[in-house]
């Protein structure tokens, strides 16, 4: 039995441990050695001084390497912090301080961010490759027995820290426990029709919990897990064919990009059980061509990193008219309400703030108590800022954010933080950041911009600006340079009224 994010290794690593775990490009790692593997980082780690609730930072595209670092540190009782591989040197900077990590495991791609931000930063780095003055991870595990440290942690033990963009700019760490994990990861075999016979793809960047969420649920039921290094339409489908993939969970930008392959025509996708998607918006057409060409597989889910992810579901028989637009009903674990204006909960069919409540529910923000006081209620509801409503069957439509979010390709970006960025250049008066409908992302980046008086500013310029202090993700993908932004009397921005126009005739205006 499962009672911890360690025991996963354990149990398998001692019951199955001839049975392949991870498969990464040419290499099978079973779960007996993935279980050594994972020994001998938490020995690493202790041996520098990572103990019970220390943290260790994460930066790297998809590995073998993440599950030895995640493992090691739940054997240790230590916890995990993956980070955005996309983001900025300084905003890494920020994560990495915010969370006080003693290591960082850096992947060789990004050693040059970690350069950059190094003199900021009171911790010791690894480095997975080579690098001149720092030490490899390959090396530095190598050395130690593959014993496993014997740390059993709590239902209430924090074992990874997970990191979401922030309204304000700063991104807050999402505090999940073991009770999440067993809660979710242990919950969703069923839906997600993971068993020990699953041949699970996993190509969504870890960081994310698209990713590694995904994986752990997995590896939870001793399923085979297919680790990508990278989002490549063609690796998919050779993976798809070579492997007899059965499970996926890929985000509709990829689905499209999958669709707009030629040799998707060409392969066998016969051994698919299903194809999980969601984290932003998808059209009908992918879905209705997505549904030709693979069946009638697709589940529909919706959630965040404050939820362990997804909370609801709308299976493939679920695919219909009249309910492609709702993203299912909630797991029967879980609880959903709406709250309206007036605190009560919302009729049927009436638009509110969608508020959950389950042990999915994160314990809160890492070291903002005024944060976790906004989002979590005495009572346990967490309130997601989302606006939608229930049907009389139970099924959740999301309507819009009350929060102004805007979800790129699957990935969060929080329109104050790239204001606050383009605010910054000399030029610009005053700038506004809104997601306008894009057929590949599901949402785009747009920023609307009012030049400052006498100035000359272009497209291109503003966009190079903010490639400097900006993840790429988060740049505008364009800029429209307006005389004057909406705003009502108050001075508050209209960021409905500026939507709008960009909307017009889109048919959700949400993920």
């Amino acid at each position: 039995m499962i009672h911890n994010l360690a025991d996963i290794i354990r149990v398998h690593g001692r019951q199955r441990p001839g049975a392949p775990a991870l498969v990464v490009g040419d290499r099978t790692i079973t779960y007996g050695e993935l279980d050594d593997r994972s020994s001998r980082a938490a020995q690493a780690f202790a041996q520098a001084g990572v103990g019970v609730g220390d943290r260790v930072a994460f930066v790297d595209k998809n590995g073998a390497e993440f599950f030895d670092v995640t493992f090691g540190l739940a054997k240790l009782g230590a916890v995990g912090v993956p980070v955005n591989w996309r983001l900025a040197a300084p905003e890494m900077r920020h994560i990495i301080a915010d969370s006080a990590a003693k290591i960082v495991v850096v992947g060789q791609d990004f050693a040059g961010h970690l350069e950059a931000i190094e003199d900021d930063l009171d911790t010791d780095i690894v480095v997975i490759g080579n690098h001149p003055r720092w030490p490899a991870f390959d090396d530095w595990v190598a050395s130690h027995p593959p014993v496993d440290p014997g740390v059993v942690t709590g239902p209430d033990d924090v074992v990874l820290l997970m990191y979401t963009s922030g309204t304000t700019g700063a991104p807050k760490g999402v505090m999940l426990s073991n009770t999440n994990y067993v809660c979710k990861t242990g919950g969703v075999a069923g839906p997600w029709k993971f068993d020990a016979d699953a041949v699970s793809l996993a190509v969504m960047p870890l960081f994310h919990m698209a990713g590694s969420g995904w994986a752990l649920a997995g590896l939870w039921q001793g399923a085979t897990t297919v680790v990508l290094r990278d989002v490549e339409p063609d690796a998919i489908l050779d993976a798809i064919a070579r492997h007899r993939i059965t499970n996926m969970l890929l985000v509709p930008a990829v689905i499209q990009f999958l669709l707009d392959t030629d040799r998707v025509e060409e392969v066998d996708f016969s051994t698919l059980r299903v194809i999980v998607y969601g984290a932003s918006p998808i059209s009908d057409d992918v879905l209705v061509r997505g549904i030709e060409r693979f069946g009638g597989i697709f589940a529909q889910v919706y959630g965040m990193t404050e939820t362990t992810g997804s909370i609801t579901q709308l299976d493939g028989p679920d695919h219909v008219p009249g309910l492609l637009r709702s993203c299912g009903r909630p797991y029967p674990w879980v609880q959903i309400r709406i709250v309206g204006d007036d605190g009560g909960d919302a009729a049927s069919g009436t638009v509110g703030e969608v508020w959950t409540r389950s042990e999915q529910n994160m314990l809160g923000y890492w070291n903002n108590p005024d944060a976790t006081a906004g989002t979590l209620t005495p009572d346990g509801w967490l309130k997601t800022g989302d606006a939608g409503y229930l049907d009389d069957d139970g099924y959740l439509f999301l309507h819009d954010r009350i929060k102004d979010m805007i979800v790129s390709g699957g990935e969060n970006v929080y329109p104050a933080e790239v204001e606050n960025v383009l605010m910054t250049h000399p030029a610009v008066a005053d700038a506004a950041v809104i997601g306008v409908p894009d057929r590949r992302w599901g949402e785009a980046v747009k920023a609307v911009v009012v030049a400052a008086r006498g100035a000359q500013l272009t497209e291109s310029e503003l966009i190079a600006f903010a490639r400097d202090r900006l993840g790429g993700f988060k740049l505008p993908k364009s800029v429209d340079f307006v005389d004057v932004l909406p705003r009502n009397p108050s001075g508050k921005l209209l960021k409905r009224a500026l939507r709008e126009p960009y909307w017009d005739g889109a048919d959700r205006h949400i993920g």
